[in-house]
């Protein structure tokens, strides 16, 4: 029950007199260990889903081609994982779609500013034809780049992450978070 509830707290705008804060969801790479950090990602604002359970152990497989705006050549490698896409090209919603028809459980939308450390970018509904329903992140460039560059560095066709993870949860000597972000 309590990781039930903490997932459902997770996703939930936060209002304090009216005035909506920005939401986060934190994942962290178990492998490669170069990156073994907790990053940060902001939720789709009107589409897609919720996290409705944990995963402890389960790949983060780039997109290929990384914008995922059409058919995808590697499109069985994401069947029951997790995507990692590019921004640009096509809306926000489209990727998640793409993702979502070839079996994805959620997408991350890295910026496609590699030199982004801090802006996150609202995801919108672009009212397209055909419900999202898997879970869609934002994900800093930065932070998108320098996952992708430690897997090519490794020769590697994904990370293996946990996702979500319950950040208060962890005592604050074990955070261990990018060093190039600010949290």
């Amino acid at each position: 029950m309590g990781d039930h509830l903490t997932l459902l707290l997770l996703s939930l705008p936060l209002l304090v007199n009216g005035i909506r804060f920005q939401e986060y969801l934190y994942f962290q790479v178990l492998s490669p260990g170069d990156i073994r950090y907790i990053f940060t990602a902001t939720p789709a604002k009107d589409f897609g889903g919720v996290f409705s359970q944990r995963y402890d152990q389960i790949h983060l497989v780039p997109a290929d081609p990384p914008e995922a705006c059409g058919e995808l050549n590697n499109g069985v490698f994401i069947q029951g994982q997790i995507a990692l896409v590019e921004r640009g090209g096509c809306s926000f919603q489209s990727k998640t779609r793409v993702i979502q028809e070839n079996g994805g459980r959620a997408v991350i939308i890295a910026d496609n500013a590699s030199d982004n450390d801090s802006v996150y970018v609202e995801m919108i509904q672009d009212n397209a034809e055909g419900a999202t329903y898997i879970p869609a992140l934002f994900l800093l460039g930065r932070d998108g780049y320098m996952i992708q560059r430690s897997l090519e560095q490794h020769g590697l066709p994904w990370a293996i992450i946990s996702i979500p993870v319950n950040v208060s949860s962890i005592p604050t000597f074990e955070l261990k978070q990018p060093p190039w972000t600010f949290w």
